[in-house]
């Protein structure tokens, strides 16, 4: 089996974003849900309940009164159920409202069967336990101050019910029976949504904590680029003394009779011309033009071109490249792609000097591109840590950046990366892009 693990940002996350009191991630709206379905529970229990005491135990209850009340439950329910159809997002307010308007139906029910002798009164517990969970601090209170109220006014005002209470008779009494049911419904519902409920609430917090990570890792990013271009600033003048002090000495006369000399100012000379390169694209990705700027390509061009060039400046002993994008589309050559897609070959080739291959190929409405190498593979914990910075097997100082830049400009653009060791050696790092987020819409190529 190979170890894979893979990291991914949601489409349209935007960088740098923190949770606050803005966030939704739906768990409003999934308590809702529970509450809808906790009520449909409610409303079959009550049925049964009220059919099992009138004809079974031959306790006469306002059947019309009660069934109008059961009426307004259903609808209430119905029209959240629609409301969550909407997919809009739950706020604390509607969830009180919805908790407040059980206790409104609980306590019309009880008072028509018997208000505070009605051994189901003690179903108010259920709704503050579950506003407990829900709701802020502030309404959580309301719901407490509420339901007390409820049953003050249950003592005081309800009608009476012929219900005898008779201890003695333990399971025979109708009172200790509905004492009991109603204990037993109230730690299965408990058991039962409020687990529910607390997962939604757990999903939530490692939620908020994942984007913190990235949040995080994003303005790492940002320090870093800062650093970057202003070590491009700094080095364009030094570059510049070289490259003029170089061809001062290529038209020496000593230079000029000493043909390994000239060879090696040449050298000097396309080394200092990349040099340059790199910081033009350090500036260019900070958005400010020192050389060249981005050009019109297409997706197989920018590709062939990029690995094009990677390899006229690395030392390769077999290298497999295989473009199978089929359809050519309209983009615009990214230096921030390229040094991308340029990092994952660097760190493969670092792995394996021998042997590296990369395909390129489309996959539904993403490119994807896998580079694989015949290298000793990725250790368990880098895996677990994929993609997290300094997370090197190297051991040097800073080691671990690359691919970390490599996952995050992935996530800015909506994509994924992932990394799985290979079954017969080696590994492989599958980088997918939305080609939404790298192409040109509505341009065919060529016009």
């Amino acid at each position: 089996m190979s170890n894979t693990i893979e990291s991914s940002l949601p489409s349209g996350a935007g960088a740098g974003a923190l949770p606050g009191d803005r966030f939704d991630d739906g768990t409003g709206l999934k308590n809702m849900e529970q509450l809808i379905q906790l009520r449909w529970i409610a409303v079959m229990g009550q049925v049964a309940t009220i059919a099992v005491v009138h004809f079974g135990f031959d306790i006469q209850l306002p059947l019309e009164q009660l069934a109008i009340v059961l009426g307004g439950l259903v609808a209430f329910n119905i029209v959240s159920h629609l409301r969550c159809r909407t997919r809009r997002r739950v706020t604390n307010t509607e969830l009180l409202v919805a908790l407040l308007v059980d206790v409104f139906v609980l306590t019309l029910e009880l008072y028509l069967t018997g208000g505070a002798t009605n051994p189901f009164v003690y179903l108010y517990l259920l709704q503050v336990i579950l506003g407990a969970v829900l709701l802020k601090t502030w309404s959580i209170w309301t719901m407490v101050a509420v339901t007390v109220a409820c049953f003050m006014g249950l003592a005081l005002f309800s009608r009476p019910l012929a219900l005898a209470f008779d201890p003695q008779d333990g399971l025979a009494s109708p009172y200790i029976l509905g004492t009991l049911i109603c204990f037993a419904l109230n730690a299965a519902l408990l058991v039962t949504f409020v687990t529910r409920i607390s997962r939604n609430l757990r999903a939530r917090d490692a939620h908020l904590a994942d984007l913190r990570q990235r949040a995080a890792e994003e303005e790492h990013i940002v320090r870093m680029g800062l650093l970057a271009s202003g070590a491009a600033h700094e080095l364009g003048t030094p570059l510049a003394t070289l490259s003029v002090i170089l061809g001062d000495w290529r038209r020496m006369p000593t230079f000029q009779r000493d043909p390994e000399l000239l060879q090696e100012a040449d050298e000097m000379q396309a080394q200092l011309r990349r040099c340059k390169a790199i910081v033009s694209g350090i500036l260019l990705s900070a958005g400010e033009a020192r050389g060249e700027s981005s050009a019109r390509t297409t997706v197989r061009t920018f590709l062939d071109d990029l690995v094009g060039e990677w390899r006229a400046t690395r030392t390769l002993v077999a290298f497999e490249y295989d473009n199978r994008f089929g359809h050519d589309l309209p983009m615009v050559s990214d230096s921030t792609l390229k040094q991308m897609i340029g990092n994952v070959l660097d760190n493969a080739l670092e792995a394996s000097p021998d042997w590296l291959r990369l395909v390129a190929e489309r996959v539904g409405d993403e490119l994807v591109l896998c580079v694989a190498d015949a290298g000793p593979g990725f250790a368990p914990e880098m895996l677990t840590q994929f993609g997290k910075p300094y997370r090197s097997t190297k051991g040097r100082p800073g080691g671990g950046l690359g691919l970390f830049l490599v996952v995050n400009v992935a996530r800015t653009l909506g994509g994924t990366v992932s990394a799985r060791n290979l079954e017969g050696g080696g590994a492989e790092v599958r980088v997918s892009l939305p080609l939404a987020a790298i192409t040109l819409e509505g341009d065919p190529v060529g016009s």
